[in-house]
């Protein structure tokens, strides 16, 4: 695992494969195939698992939220930053 701190409870699905990991270098790891976006007509697609609830959020959900909706776990602020990588546009 790349980002251990209580906050990185979450992962993604991505969109290329519809698996879910923890990041984008997990995901590098583990397929032969470059990661895609999301593209913004699917960001009401449930893409994003809580690791502490197992909930699953849609992506705008994921991306307008601080912490899960259904159990209250802090989500990382820092992965605002990798937004790019896994969604497209703002």
């Amino acid at each position: 695992m790349h980002y251990r701190s209580t906050l990185d409870v979450v992962a993604i699905k991505f969109a290329c494969c519809l698996r879910y990991y923890p990041c984008f270098q997990c995901h590098a790891e583990c397929e032969a195939h470059p990661a895609r976006q999301w593209p913004r007509a699917d960001w009401d697609r449930a893409a994003v698992l809580c690791g502490a609830c197992r909930t699953e959020l849609t992506i705008r959900q994921y991306r307008g939220a601080a912490a899960c909706p259904a159990c209250a776990a802090d989500f990382n602020p820092g992965c605002a930053a990798h937004y790019p990588i896994y969604f497209e546009g703002r």
